[in-house]
């Protein structure tokens, strides 16, 4: 094993539930997180393309010698806090209920050298009172930051689709893109990064896979443009299909369907598709939870670049 593995390695190993309190060795730091010690051959530009291909894109909070001063406790903060004044420069991910945090810090003799850590995240849902809108919902839930949003062509997507889309699901792919909630349910967008989770690019292939093989896989649906047919919007790497039963002219009516990878195991939810993905992240009785399993949550983000 390289320097690079046995460090992500530590990293995992520092995320999830049950791995204990995090405790730091470096005097002066306070308590609540750890920093680790990459090995001498990765450098900063190494450490961030294999925690990026990890854990989606980073946030930015510091550069150039300057926190962004709007970095709060929900935010990332945690992953200053340790350094002070000396931060250069620091990138986070996030991963359930901790921080992932690498950059760079002066000494005391005015070098620089890169540091990594594992922080405690602050659950971003613990002050939300109340759920003003479900698209709203996601957004606290999971501490997303609104501050970039998509520009998406919808009457040109729509177009190609053939039919209108439900508007929480637009607003959510303008909101946070190309990636998954939870590292689970992955969004099917235009442009998106990977061709197959490609919303116009999957469509198109489903029904022409449909057309062609005459297959009872989604029996006893057909496959969209069919009638009424199955369109899909997310998927999960464990095979799972999320798809909106298009029946009747108003899409944000549409009724979803989800599957596991096995024959027979519809089930169907009679709600909007930002409800859906809320309720997926915070009620343990919906089908599919991720709240079976954290207690915090995140998205992924698998955009191209760390903007």
């Amino acid at each position: 094993m390289n320097g690079q593995e046995e460090f992500l390695t530590a990293v995992h190993h520092l995320l999830w539930p049950g791995t204990g309190d995090l405790e730091c060795e470096e005097p002066g730091h306070p308590a609540g997180h750890t920093c680790l010690a990459p090995a001498d051959e990765i450098d900063l530009d190494t450490l961030r393309e294999a925690l990026s291909g990890r854990y989606g894109r980073s946030r930015n909070l510091a550069m150039g010698g300057y926190a962004d001063p709007t970095v709060t406790e929900r935010t990332g903060l945690a992953l200053l806090t340790p350094f002070g004044e000396r931060i250069v420069e620091m990138r986070a991910w996030v991963q359930a209920g901790r921080w992932i945090g690498s950059g760079t810090v002066r000494t005391g003799d005015g070098d620089v050298r890169l540091v990594a850590l594992v922080a405690e995240r602050k659950d971003p849902a613990a002050d939300l009172a109340e759920v003003t809108s479900w698209v709203d919902g996601v957004v606290a839930v999971t501490g997303w930051d609104t501050s970039r949003v998509r520009t998406v062509d919808w009457a040109a997507v729509e177009a190609r689709i053939g039919t209108a889309l439900p508007g929480e699901y637009k607003r959510l792919t303008e909101l946070f893109g190309h990636g998954a909630f939870d590292g689970y349910l992955q969004l099917r967008v235009p442009d998106a990064q990977f061709k197959g989770d490609d919303i116009v690019l999957n469509t198109e292939f489903l029904s022409e896979w449909a057309r062609t093989h005459r297959s009872g896989l989604w029996e006893p649906y057909e496959v969209y443009p069919a009638p009424g047919g199955l369109l899909e919007w997310a998927s999960s790497e464990q095979a799972d299909q999320f798809f909106w039963l298009t029946e009747g002219p108003d899409p944000d009516r549409w009724p979803i369907l989800m599957r596991e990878d096995i024959p027979d195991s519809w089930q169907r939810f009679d709600g909007t598709t930002a409800e859906f993905v809320y309720r997926l992240l915070t009620d343990r009785q919906q089908p599919f939870s991720t709240a079976r399993y954290f207690d915090v949550h995140w998205f992924d983000s698998y955009g191209s670049s760390d903007e």
